[in-house]
């Protein structure tokens, strides 16, 4: 089995996060784990920015029109609703 090649990533962090990643055992598995996590459930829609532009807010209030969000009643987590039914 032929080992995968890492490429090494670094990023600025203020000092309260510092000292919290210092605390972390396995800082590298951890922010691993929590960069995929985060790649996993990304919006598929502001893909992770957390705002749409003009553009997409466009197509999402033209897709709003005939879609809800809705509470579900065994999970209590919000979801989308097609007003056309199932």
């Amino acid at each position: 089995m032929s080992k995968q090649k890492s490429d090494i990533i670094t990023f600025k962090a203020d000092d309260s996060l510092v000292e919290a990643l210092r605390q972390i055992p396995n800082r590298s598995e951890f922010i691993r784990s929590a960069l995929l996590t985060a790649l996993e459930n990304m919006c598929p829609l502001c893909q992770g920015r957390g705002a749409l532009t003009p553009a997409q807010k466009k197509h999402w209030e033209e897709f709003a029109r005939d879609h809800a969000l809705a509470e579900c009643t065994d999970c209590h987590e919000v979801h989308l609703v097609c007003a056309h039914g199932e």
